[in-house]
């Protein structure tokens, strides 16, 4: 099966916690901040619309195609020939019925998948983790270096499944002439191929970048606040640090750099300065990316 990937940063589930048995780092998992818990179940929504928004542009037909082609190889693996012909004759159906509404389409979903990977570790504790692997790799201790390595992820991955549609329909009209000359043993392999062809694109949607920016939406709302109290002060310059905090994560995982969260960053003010403006001015300094 063919894989494009496409990397998105700003839109549950499996957990990696922890690290190889050789390594000096932590092994149980270190818990998140109050702030990140608290902007978690806005995180997990801010997914699940994104899955749902690629999950409407799935075609009915296209999905009805792929049942098809599966019902043809089975039917062809037990020797029912013609109830292949009338399978295959039913997807080659779907798929001009798709092209007649869109002859320009290139890719038709027919699926969509999450996975979240969510790492539980302070930036230090990554850093650790890189210089780790650095040194077992020049010490030549590759999959060692590799299994450390593998665990450096906090991102949501969607990933959809599409039939391309420049050569999925003639690689299913290619099977019946084989089935009439009654050269099954080359129509099984053709089948199967065909079903190889679905094209899976992938889009890789950093954590860090989530959470920071739902942590400076609580902290603008706070900011707006004509006279704050001295506790939202202070959990105004939390909501700061700690969306900072979730930046240097995002960086030093390599999901990008300072100067392509510059905006953010700057959005990330000290509480000496923030809590001198009120009212319209902080907008100024609160840049939301969506």
């Amino acid at each position: 099966m063919k894989k494009l990937f496409s990397f998105m940063l700003p839109g549950l589930f499996l957990v990696v916690t922890g690290f190889t048995q050789a390594s000096a780092l932590p092994e149980k998992a270190q818990d998140k901040s109050a702030e990140s818990k608290a902007v978690q179940t806005q995180v997990d929504q801010s997914a699940a619309d994104r899955v749902a928004g690629q999950r409407k542009k799935i075609v009915e037909e296209a999905v009805a195609a792929i049942e098809q082609t599966q019902k043809a190889l089975q039917a062809l693996n037990e020797g029912k020939t013609d109830d292949t012909l009338k399978a295959l004759e039913a997807t080659t159906g779907k798929l001009e019925l798709i092209l007649a509404r869109d002859p320009k389409l290139a890719l038709v979903p027919v699926s969509v998948d999450m996975v979240t990977y969510d790492l539980f570790a302070s930036v230090d504790t990554v850093k650790a983790s890189i210089k780790e692997a650095r040194n077992l790799l020049d010490d030549g201790k590759v999959q060692e270096a590799r299994s450390l390595m593998s665990n450096l992820a906090s991102e949501v991955v969607i990933s959809t499944t599409s039939i391309p549609l420049a050569t999925y329909p003639d690689a299913i009209k290619a099977i019946s002439p084989l089935l009439d000359k009654g050269e099954t043993e080359k129509a099984k392999p053709a089948l199967q191929t065909a079903l190889n062809t679905l094209v899976v694109t992938t889009e890789v949607v950093p954590l860090p970048l989530l959470r920071s920016q739902h942590m400076l939406a609580a902290a603008e709302k706070l900011a707006e606040k004509k006279s704050r109290s001295d506790e939202d002060s202070k959990q105004l310059d939390q909501l700061l640090k700690a969306a900072d905090e979730e930046l240097k994560m995002a960086e030093v995982l390599g999901y990008g750099t300072r100067k392509d969260f510059e905006p953010l960053h700057n959005s990330t003010l000290s509480y000496s300065k923030l809590h001198k403006w009120q009212g319209e001015d902080i907008m100024q300094h609160i840049v939301l990316k969506g």
